[in-house]
């Protein structure tokens, strides 16, 4: 047998010390502090939606909301019930963030606010998906084992070490997301210092950091210290003689992203997960609360619960890692088709813009006209629709629906768009030659959409920030 080749019992021997490394005793400090402020923040969240009347506006004003494919089944509650409904976000929030019910807080936040996200495609932004899962994943981390009136109420609970596995489980979530976020913008717009040399010279007038904006370095140092700092911050915070700093880098990058982009609760998020990175011990007040009692007895090994659990945080890693890289999958530059960029951490890497028409023919008569977008869609809706194939496809199916409905039959619709991707002239996203009432929605290639027009980045008069309609960077 060949010395490389390891025998039957040395790799169970492997298999045993890993799974008694993930299960092997940590400082449950970390999962503690990020369980309250994440909880914490999920009650602002709610307490945003509901003060600044965003609930009406986006779930109930609408008359057509864009779905995700195969949620088209999700549709808001009526009357008062989507207020009720955030309602329950924030109250969940809360109990997270004070370890009351815990688990149950933790399913109702992350059934709650996953609804709340699957309503309308055109309401994405990455951080909200980033919420669910982290929502989910608390579920299952025993966060509340500390500083909890769950441990207050049960103090058998009561334990400072957590499991390895719950840490590493989060931590590897937040790892993943800056470290897609740093691979996404290893292109060659952002190399050349856009879409934020565009942005930046918008933000000129900014009271403090308006003149430094205005210099022709900036756009660039910020590009590349953007991706060095996605690529980077996760392992460096590791190291110790790089983690004060990097950790002060953090705060301070998250905070310009506030300052510039107003991008409601990332900066935090963001903040309260690098927590998690941190390697020295966190603050433990009210020690009462992280103390077992005494004579509290040990828990027992259980290898073949632990075999399933280790099984189980593996293959949510590797989904992580896979998911975000099936824009390799389809053809053409994912940032100007659109196919694979949600879920894969692609932030704040484009300027797309344009305009966008529907053309409808009635084989039978030969009659054409036009129907504006706006008929169905809000002008936040339009604006994200415009430069989204899958959703262009949606608007026309419903389009064609709404026309049916009123006894036209086997209509034609065809989409006239002209995009423009970061400075770039504009050109017509989807083939109008395409009749798109013929296309089904599937997770294949969409053949109707043009090719990317290439060429190099540039500025125009009419670009606009990276923003939706409440102002946050997708």
């Amino acid at each position: 047998m060949s010395e490389s080749m390891s025998t039957p019992s040395e790799s169970r021997s492997l298999r045993h010390r890993f799974a008694a490394a993930a299960f092997a005793p940590v400082d449950i400090a970390h999962l503690v502090w990020f369980r309250v402020a994440f909880g914490f923040l999920m009650v602002w969240e709610a307490w945003r939606y509901l003060s600044k009347g965003r609930v009406q506006e986006y779930y109930l004003d609408p008359v057509f909301l864009f779905k995700y494919y195969g949620f088209s089944w999700v549709q808001p509650w009526p009357g008062w019930g989507m207020h009720a409904h955030f309602v329950l976000i924030g109250l969940a929030g809360l109990g997270v963030a004070l370890g009351w019910r815990y688990r149950f807080s933790a399913l109702v936040l992350f059934l709650g606010f996953t609804y709340a996200y699957l309503l309308d495609q055109a309401r994405h932004l990455n951080h909200h998906y980033l919420v669910c899962l982290f929502a989910f994943l608390l579920i299952f981390v025993p966060s509340h084992r500390a500083l909890s009136l769950d441990a207050l109420r049960r103090p058998a609970l009561r334990s400072g070490e957590a499991p390895a596995w719950s840490l590493w489980l989060l931590r590897g979530q937040i790892a993943l997301v800056y470290f897609f976020a740093g691979v996404a913008k290893l292109n060659g717009d952002w190399l050349a210092a856009e879409p934020l040399r565009d942005w930046l010279s918008r933000r000129t007038g900014h009271p403090l950091l308006g003149p430094w904006l205005a210099e022709p370095w900036t756009p660039w140092f910020f590009s590349y210290a953007g991706l060095l700092f996605d690529l980077l911050v996760a392992p460096m915070l590791f190291w110790r003689r790089t983690r004060l700093l990097v950790f002060l880098s953090a705060a301070g990058f998250n905070l310009v992203n506030w300052q510039l982009f107003n991008i409601g609760i990332f900066p935090w998020l963001a903040l309260g997960a690098t927590v998690l990175l941190f390697q020295p011990r966190l603050p433990r007040p009210f020690p009462v609360l992280w103390r077992p009692p005494d004579g509290a007895a040990a828990d027992v090994p259980n290898r073949r619960w632990h075999r399933i659990v280790l099984a189980l945080v593996l293959a949510y890693l590797a989904f992580q890692i896979l998911f975000p890289l099936r824009h390799w999958l389809y053809p053409g530059d994912v940032a100007w088709t659109e196919e694979g960029h949600r879920f894969s951490w692609r932030m704040k890497l484009r300027s797309k813009f344009g305009d966008l028409s529907l053309l409808v023919r009635d084989p039978a008569s030969g009659e054409s006209w036009t129907v504006s977008p706006y008929q169905h869609l809000t002008h936040a809706q339009y604006r994200k629709a415009v430069t989204r194939p899958d959703m262009i496809l949606q608007l026309c199916h419903r389009a064609v629906a709404d026309l049916e409905a009123y006894g036209y039959r086997n209509l034609e619709i065809y989409a006239i768009s002209a995009v423009s991707l970061n400075g770039r002239p504009r050109r017509p996203l989807v083939d109008p030659e395409v009749d798109l009432a013929k296309e089904p929605r599937t997770l294949l290639p969409a053949s109707w959409i043009t090719p990317f027009p290439g060429g190099p980045p540039g500025r125009t008069s009419a670009s606009v920030l990276p923003q939706d309609e409440e102002g946050e960077v997708e």
